[in-house]
């Protein structure tokens, strides 16, 4: 029979054991999770399963904490409920905040640069290491003839959607998404500064202005320049000559590389040709600038009708009135060229 001293010692090393087990369970719960002591960066994929994230967080925390985090894991069947994204794990947080943040979704934004690229297959190649989706998904979204349908373009205008600048996105968004929010960010730019006035004042649309800044974009690096030569394809286009622009016949045959533009390359047989078809070509030639899409909104006013570049191969033009001008400015780049043997 237990005397009650025996009882009470029982009752007593019982409470002891429950207070031991409560203590040790709270300091492995709220003590800090993180060994780096700086914020750590952890990217959970669709693929992700409760093994391999803990396997991930084995970089930026200790063992026993990595368990607890597993048992908090099993505990709560957080295999069944993993959430994508790129979490932030902040130096002083518990390994309970730690589970709940990655529990609940609490990722943090990343800063995406959407870049002057030619290409978009170039563009999906940049954006895809920075976030979750490949290249693949982003390429085949900007292929997809009904998304780009909703929004706005078609598959040759939809390289006007890009605006070159850093946004904050979540690294888990979608290929659809990344282009909505392209979209947004379009519209804001556009309704900013008069942009849009400006661009119907000209009769064109933005689509029709982005299109033009991409071929400036490519006649110069020269960002002081780009007004004038904005301004003299503004002039063809008002008197209806054909633009004859260098940059769109590369673009048509696919190779930006040439040097020197013969005749044989001004005969290819393609809409972007502006050697042979009048107007602005399909659409933009490369992810046109900001500051190419407002040297066309605020060009220079002249009557300059030609351009050539320079025979001293600065990158800069020498401008012209009339076609004889002209002549004789190409002939000093000829000659150029021909001295450098530049074929």
């Amino acid at each position: 029979m237990i005397t009650i001293r025996r009882r009470y010692y029982l009752v007593a090393a019982f409470i002891c054991l429950i207070a031991a087990v409560a203590l040790t369970g709270y300091y492995y719960l709220f003590s800090v999770f993180s060994k780096t002591g700086t914020v750590s960066y952890l990217d959970i994929d669709g693929d992700d399963t409760t093994d391999s994230v803990c396997q991930k967080l084995t970089v930026m925390a200790s063992p026993r904490a990595v368990n607890v985090f597993r048992m908090l894991a099993s505990y709560y069947d957080y295999g069944e409920h993993i959430r994508t994204g790129h979490y932030a794990i902040s130096p002083e947080a518990t390994t309970l905040e730690t589970f709940r943040q990655l529990r609940n979704g609490l990722q943090q934004p990343i800063k995406l640069t959407v870049p002057e690229v030619r290409t978009l297959d170039r563009m999906a190649a940049l954006l895809a290491p920075h976030l979750m989706i490949d290249s693949v998904a982003i390429a085949n979204a900007l292929k997809d003839t009904v998304l780009c349908h909703q929004l706005g373009y078609d598959t040759a205008t939809v390289v006007a959607l890009f605006v070159p600048n850093t946004y904050e996105v979540y690294w888990n968004i979608s290929a659809e998404a990344l282009l909505q929010r392209m979209k947004k960010e379009n519209d804001a730019f556009w309704n900013a500064q008069g942009r849009k006035e400006k661009a119907a004042a000209l009769g064109l649309t933005p689509v029709e202005v982005a299109t033009l800044a991409s071929i400036v974009d490519e006649e110069t690096a020269a960002n002081a320049e780009k007004p004038t030569i904005a301004g003299l394809y503004l002039n063809r286009l008002r008197q209806g000559m054909l633009l004859q622009a260098d940059p769109t016949v590369k673009f048509a045959l696919g190779d930006f590389t040439l040097r020197r533009i013969l005749n044989r390359h001004l005969e290819v047989d393609n809409p972007y040709n502006t050697y042979l078809y009048p107007g602005l070509p399909p659409g933009p030639i490369r992810v046109p600038s900001v500051v190419g899409i407002d040297a066309v909104l605020n060009h220079q006013q002249h009557d300059y009708l030609y351009m050539c570049a320079k025979e001293d191969f600065s990158g800069t033009h020498n401008f012209a009135h009339t076609l004889q001008e002209h002549l004789r400015n190409a002939a000093r780049y000829a000659a150029a060229l021909n001295q450098r043997g530049i074929k």
